[in-house]
């Protein structure tokens, strides 16, 4: 049986939790910008979390929240990759090229592109966490025959915000016409990569 509550429930869960300023975001909206393989991109983002959603509905939240080993080994593979990441970006700010502009030719391939949101979307241990364990246990409070519905809805608001993001990021295009803006832009991300570096290895 439908229910729209539990549906929307998972909805605005599922979107509080995805839209934040974070590594895996602020790489979507930069090759949104650069208008760079970004159908793989966010859909990639988007199956990821649709399926970390889903573990976590069907039980394996559970299996994570019992093994601190795992969100410990996950925790620092996502410190030295947000870092190292971060260094890139603040090189790209500080040399400026032509290549940053908006209308260049892709700087880097489908597959790098792949691998680097992969990188931000499973080195997270904070993805684990939200989609995995809190929406996880979230979906408990609800009948075994509504958790689909609920993990549903989740799945709508990420697949929802990462094609927004994606796409609409174009509308900004105009903003990152020079170099000047786009090294702003790298300055940005890079001071993003290491507070969440620091974040992750404070916590």
């Amino acid at each position: 049986m439908f229910s729209f509550p539990v549906m929307a429930e998972g909805f605005i869960l599922g979107a509080s939790l995805i839209i934040a300023i974070g590594a895996q975001n602020a790489f979507i909206l930069q090759q949104g910008l650069r208008k760079q393989h970004v159908l793989p991109l966010v859909a990639f983002c988007a199956l990821a979390d649709a399926l970390l959603i889903l573990l976590g509905v069907y039980g394996l939240g559970i299996l994570i929240n019992q093994s601190p080993l795992f969100v410990s080994i996950m925790l620092w593979a996502g410190v030295v990759f947000l870092t190292a990441y971060g260094l890139l970006a603040f090189k790209r700010a500080l040399k400026g090229a032509e290549a940053l502009k908006a209308n260049a030719s892709p700087s880097i391939s489908l597959k790098r592109g792949l691998a680097l949101v992969a990188g931000f979307t499973l080195l997270n241990p904070h993805v684990y966490l939200d989609t995995v364990v809190l929406l996880g246990t979230l979906s408990l409070k609800h009948p075994a025959d509504l958790r689909l519905q609920f993990a549903g809805g989740a799945m709508l608001a990420s697949f929802c915000w990462f094609f927004a993001l994606g796409y609409g990021a174009r509308l900004l295009a105009p903003v990152f016409a020079t170099p000047k803006a786009w090294r702003i832009l790298d300055a940005l991300i890079g001071c993003t990569m290491w507070l969440l570096a620091a974040k992750l290895a404070f916590s």
